[in-house]
């Protein structure tokens, strides 16, 4: 099957680097600062299309499409010097997207309930305040009632919210936050040359922002809006989801569905066929292997586990919620993605004893120019990273040992998905199964006693639902910065600028809403669907232990082995068509959702390749990222109407 490397962008030689400029770094404040704000809005007041729920980033696509229209419309000519640069234009996004892994899924949405739920829930029936509450740390969660209460069911409008008492276990909080982030990012910083430089991954989401910076600077690709197509591909989704949006005012307007489900396999199994422009737009960029693996493996799952369903086959284990619908799935894909992982730091291995050497004083073999921060500054802040985090995990109650086994999950989770995100362009995309059940399937409750349980309950808030998080949003930001010249240790500061603002902000603007409101009004899964999947796991677990579940760690290592076999059939055959990422996800909930639009964009790029070659592919390119402009655009359009208009749960867009 034909390949493509379909990025044209040239990355900036390193020695041409250069650091964000001071009006950059403010703008970019705001920016996050906006995404701080208008996400939880939007997800929690307004109930409208989520804006910074996966590694999309709508919000951040929307601001910045509106800030290239005032920069370079209003601004040039008004004051042409007061128009921002590529760089600064670049500047500003990488703070937007890294901000937005934080208001509602990424941090924000999840901390505050999972934290308050414990209390909040606790009935006699559950028996939670024997079985739970005791082995909580009490100085991490919220231990009194009535502010449990007050969160959940809102507050008399005489009550304010008591900032002082909330202040105490967010506080608590913030090593492990601290440690989580920082250590992300220094490895996204170490892993940036391997990915950019030697690898060449694709990075389909910096495509959209370089093609409007390319208006000022045709260095950064295409410039999108010169193109009649991209006007095409953004009136698509604009026109067809706004019939959507009026429909919620005026019922008599139509309102075409772009989704559809049929039961099959006896109605134990239902195929959903769903079209999602965005991603229509991302998958384009994709090579071909890659998009015919995703809805290949994805498929052959589905109809693996319907058939499965209609025999009675299965693993008969409680895995958890997340991820894959089948705990046979979750084994598979946590085996493959070790294996990804495992088989991305042996390629990486040249490069890794360069960092080393660099970080270590010894030959600087490893040219750190220009990074975000230079190798030796990388190194030690991914292990002070990760020592916060262990340590803040064992004192919340976790065995050490068990801290460890349950790290190495997560960030194989972490890394492999990013990888995922980075290569396959899958914007939306959650991981097979997260690091809690991994432990507890894998080594059984024994080894964590119910203090470690209860402690595994609280890494919820950042591995739970991982549909967004720092770290891939850094590897976007960095591969953005090493195109267009961007780096050095100002940009870090940034980085790190635009996650306090959006954690402040988002906070405040959570708690003031939930307390004058109730928060679950505001979002039913974060405040009611989200906290109950987890405790309910934790305590159930805790009710009913178990041991190791032994036929979990032989589908995890058959999980492994295919895909080694995959990547080594890769490496020795040029024909073979079979990517090892579509695997790593084919039995993921989402990937249910999304294999049609996978296969649309598959069909649409393979005959524009074979009937048109590289010259029709290069002309179509605009009207695909203007499917994801247009989708964006009009999602953060219709929240303006809705808030003018009071309107709540216009919903138009989804995934």
């Amino acid at each position: 099957m034909a390949q493509t490397h379909t990025s044209a962008v040239q990355p900036a030689t390193r020695r041409d680097v250069q650091g964000p400029t001071t009006r950059a770094l403010l703008v970019g404040a705001l920016g996050a600062l906006g995404v701080g704000f208008g996400c939880v809005y939007g997800t929690m007041v307004l109930r409208g299309s989520y804006m910074d729920l996966d590694f999309s980033t709508p919000g951040a696509v929307f601001l910045f499409f509106v800030l290239f229209l005032v920069s370079r419309g209003l601004l040039r000519w008004l004051r042409p010097a007061w128009a921002l640069q590529p760089r600064e234009m670049i500047t500003v996004y990488i703070m937007m997207i890294v901000a937005s892994a934080i208001p509602t899924m990424g941090l924000t949405g999840q901390i505050l309930p999972l934290i308050t739920a414990p209390r909040y829930f606790a009935t006699p029936e559950n028996k939670w305040q024997e079985t739970l509450l005791p082995y909580l740390p009490q100085w991490a969660t919220v231990q009194d009632g009535q502010m449990a209460r007050h969160l959940f069911d809102g507050a008399p409008e005489t009550v304010a919210v008591p900032w002082g008492r909330w202040l105490k276990p967010l506080l608590a909080w913030t090593p492990l936050v601290l440690g989580l982030h920082l250590s992300m990012m220094c490895m996204m910083v170490i892993a940036r040359k391997q990915w950019v430089e030697r690898e060449r991954l694709t990075y389909p989401l910096t495509q959209l922002p370089l093609s409007l910076v390319a208006h000022d600077d045709p260095r950064f690709g295409q410039p999108l809006l010169r193109s009649p197509t991209a006007w095409i591909g953004l009136a698509i989704p604009l026109l067809v989801t706004s019939f959507v949006g009026l429909h919620n005012y005026l019922p008599l307007v139509p309102a075409p569905r772009l989704d559809y489900g049929i039961p099959l396999y006896r109605q134990h199994s239902w195929m959903v066929f769903r079209l999602s422009f965005p991603m229509v737009g991302f998958f384009y960029i994709v090579p071909l292997d890659v998009l015919f693996s995703l809805w290949f493996f994805n498929l052959l799952f589905f109809n693996l586990q319907g058939i499965m369903s209609v025999a009675g086959w299965d693993l008969r284990e409680n895995a958890g919620p997340y991820g894959a619908n089948s705990a046979l799935f979750k084994h598979l894909g946590m085996g493959a993605m070790i294996a990804l992982v495992l088989s991305g730091v042996r390629v990486a291995i040249p490069h890794l004893r360069d960092v080393w050497r660099g970080a270590t004083g010894g030959a600087r073999e490893a040219d750190d120019h220009g990074e975000l921060i230079g190798y030796r500054a990388a190194l030690w802040g991914m292990v002070l990273g990760l020592a916060l985090m262990g340590l803040w995990i064992r004192a919340s109650g976790m065995p050490i040992l068990m801290v460890a086994v349950f790290l190495f999950g997560a960030f194989v989770l972490f890394v492999g998905l990013t990888r995922i995100v980075a290569e396959a362009g899958l914007a939306e995309a959650v991981a097979s199964i997260i690091s809690p059940s991994f432990v507890v399937s894998g080594f059984g409750t024994s080894p964590l006693g119910k203090p470690g349980l209860a402690a595994m309950g609280l890494t919820y808030v950042w591995c739970s639902d991982i549909r967004t998080y720092v770290m891939a949003s850094t590897a976007n930001g960095l591969k953005l910065a090493d195109t267009v010249g961007l780096g050095g240790r100002r940009l870090f500061g940034g980085l790190g600028l635009s996650l306090l603002l959006a954690i402040g902000s988002s906070v405040w603007l959570t708690l003031r809403q939930a307390y004058a409101e109730g928060g679950q009004t505001l979002n039913s899964w974060f405040f009611n669907g989200g906290p109950l999947a987890c405790w309910q796991f934790i305590s159930n677990k805790i009710d009913f232990p178990s041991g190791p579940f032994w036929p979990g760690w032989l589908v995890t290592g058959i999980g492994a082995a295919v895909l080694a076999f995959l990547t080594q059939m890769r490496q020795l055959f040029m024909w073979w068509p079979l990517h090892p990422l579509g695997f790593t996800v084919a039995g993921t909930w989402i990937m249910d959702q999304l294999w049609l639009t996978c296969f649309t964009a598959w069909l649409l790029k393979l005959l524009i390749l074979r009937y048109g070659g590289m010259k029709l592919y290069r002309t179509m390119r605009p009207l695909f990222l203007g499917l994801i402009l247009g989708q964006f655009t009009c999602n953060g359009i219709w929240l303006f109407v809705d808030h003018f208009a009071g309107k709540r749960g216009n919903q138009i867009f989804w995934i």
